[in-house]
């Protein structure tokens, strides 16, 4: 199930410029923000760990508020829909370490893993992952997936060309080609065309 928000998402990821892999910081909340968002490189599999936690309370705050893996995954499901709508709200640019957007993304997280056979939860974890411009864990769920819809393609296939030229940046032109190469097999775009002819 697409969402509206992960539509206007995908808009705004496309237009964004490929040379962040330290994001900047949000100037427009009412308290300071100082954590910075570093793009995951690796290969692995989905962690929930791995970047640091937001201390601003833009828009209504977290605190306090049911821990996931207490819920059901059909209310994990509900609530990540929620902080996504109040994290649209609350920010300008989405990144994971806001906190209504971690807790977005842990509460759909907690869903597809306590019904790991619901498409719908991985969808919309895979599409929370790309609105937060978590490339990795957009790009390893959306391969998780298999047959995705044209809409899906065209989200898995940004958050490859985005690993791809983080992977041309650092000088890794083998797994750069891999992603262009996966990301094409998804949906063809302007970026990964322009990143396979550096390849070449």
């Amino acid at each position: 199930m697409l969402t509206a928000f992960a539509l206007a998402g995908l808009a705004a990821a496309q237009t964004s410029t490929d040379t962040s892999t330290t994001q900047t910081t949000d100037t427009t909340q009412q308290s300071t923000d100082t954590t910075t968002q570093t793009t995951d490189t690796s290969t692995t599999q989905d962690t929930s760990t791995t970047t640091t936690t937001d201390t601003s309370t833009a828009g209504t705050t977290t605190q306090g508020a049911t821990d996931p893996s207490t819920l059901s995954a059909a209310d994990n499901f509900t609530r990540a829909q929620e902080f996504a709508v109040q994290a649209d709200v609350a920010y300008p640019v989405p990144f994971y370490d806001r906190t209504l957007w971690k807790a977005a993304v842990d509460s759909a997280y907690y869903a597809a893993q306590q019904e790991a056979g619901n498409r719908n939860y991985q969808s919309y974890l895979a599409q929370l992952y790309t609105k937060t411009q978590w490339w990795i864990n957009a790009y390893n769920t959306w391969n998780r997936l298999g047959d995705l819809s044209d809409q899906e393609k065209q989200f898995a296939s940004l958050s490859a060309a985005k690993l791809a030229y983080i992977a041309l940046q650092r000088g890794d032109r083998t797994a750069a080609l891999a992603y262009v190469q996966k990301g094409m097999s998804w949906a063809d775009s302007a970026s990964l065309q322009a990143i396979m002819k550096r390849l070449q």
